[in-house]
């Protein structure tokens, strides 16, 4: 399957989880969490971010929801590269952050939040 083909059918995948996703964002961001919430969408078992979704009969995949400073804590975004990132992240009122892993590899991919 080509990546681009993979990644529209997660992205389908996990539609019904959107209002909910976007809400979840509103509150880190509003709460003064973090100015960049990320949603960890993968069908394994990891320990990154808050469970929201669990992989089961409803889904293929689990999304959790974390946060750059997470994942620069956990080192998957190094400290020297979070402004470069800062740079790429789109505003969270308009995408979706996800940190996707799939048989792809681990990719960020930034989802438009009107896609419903």
């Amino acid at each position: 399957m080509e990546p681009e083909t993979k990644l529209k059918q997660i992205e389908a995948e996990i539609r019904p989880w959107l209002p909910l996703m976007g809400r979840l964002a509103d509150e880190v961001m509003d709460q003064e969490v973090s100015r960049y919430p990320i949603f960890v969408v993968h069908p394994a078992t990891i320990e990154l971010g808050l469970p929201l979704v669990e992989k089961g009969e409803d889904s293929r995949w689990s999304i959790h929801v974390s946060t750059l400073e997470e994942f620069v804590g956990r080192q998957i975004v190094l400290a020297d590269k979070v402004d470069e990132f800062r740079e790429v992240y789109k505003d969270p009122s308009f995408y979706f952050c996800l940190f996707v892993l799939s048989d792809l590899g681990a990719q960020f991919i930034f989802l438009p939040r009107g896609v419903h």
